[in-house]
């Protein structure tokens, strides 16, 4: 018989066994979601899937000038960079609600989750 005051354990386990599958939905979820982030006024986009892997980088022929190749990789770095912030925010917001807030700062973040 539990004691006053302490948790019920059958109903935690409930609880955290709702909380796995409600994360396993969304991390499939994420493997279909994309976000798209560009750079140079859209010269060079990237989407970026939720899982952090790059499906595509597109770069608009205006971009490249081969007397200054600086500057199509600072435009590639730049949209890259936005991409994967992009789609670790995606990740927190799908994991966030999954766990009901434990996904943030102090909650999940030593699991080598994306985004945490």
């Amino acid at each position: 018989m539990p004691q006053p005051g302490m948790p019920n354990m059958q109903q935690m386990m409930k609880q955290v066994q709702k909380m796995q599958a409600d994360m396993a939905k969304a991390q499939e979820e994420l493997k279909s979601e994309v976000v798209e982030a560009a750079a140079g006024g859209g010269a060079v986009k990237v989407e970026v899937s939720g899982e952090l892997v790059f499906r595509s980088i597109t770069i608009a022929p205006e971009a490249i000038d081969p007397d200054d190749p600086e500057m199509l990789s600072d435009l590639v770095l730049a949209a890259v960079n936005q991409g994967i912030e992009a789609a670790q925010e995606l990740a927190a917001r799908k994991l966030g609600a999954a766990t009901g807030g434990l996904a943030g700062p102090g909650g999940l973040g030593g699991l080598g989750i994306p985004g945490f």
